[in-house]
């Protein structure tokens, strides 16, 4: 029930971010592509980078949880998952180069879910060793 609070949010997340590309591609009127314009660039990869990686997070998230990790990881992880993403969105959406937001954001992300990878890994062994 954890994981599917995590996933609700970062649904919301990730509409919101798909609402900033559909109001820019109105407003400025481009229907594909980024129409030269760079902001809609950054639009565009914010949205589809939340997309690329909150699914195989929130499995390995979901997954933890049907093995039995407490709430408390659950929810530390869960709660980085969501702080990461936004970090990252924010941090593209504020600059095309570098930025403090983004590069931690991604830092996290990356962590998070090597950290989430070795957790269910050691879960399913556990579970294999148990019998």
């Amino acid at each position: 029930m954890i994981t599917l609070l995590y996933a609700a949010l970062c649904t919301l997340l990730v509409l919101f971010l798909a609402g900033r590309v559909m109001a820019f591609r109105v407003k400025h009127k481009v229907g594909l592509g980024d129409g030269g314009h760079g902001e809609l660039n950054r639009r565009v990869r914010a949205h589809a980078n939340a997309v690329e990686y909150l699914p195989l997070a929130l499995i390995l998230l979901g997954g933890m949880e049907l093995n039995g990790y407490s709430d408390a990881v659950i929810h530390a992880f869960g709660a980085t998952l969501l702080v990461s993403r936004l970090l990252h969105a924010w941090g593209l959406s504020r600059s095309a180069g570098t930025s403090p937001g983004r590069f931690l954001g991604t830092l996290l992300t990356l962590l998070l879910m090597i950290a989430m990878a070795l957790f269910a890994i050691h879960g399913f062994i556990t579970q294999l060793s148990a019998g």
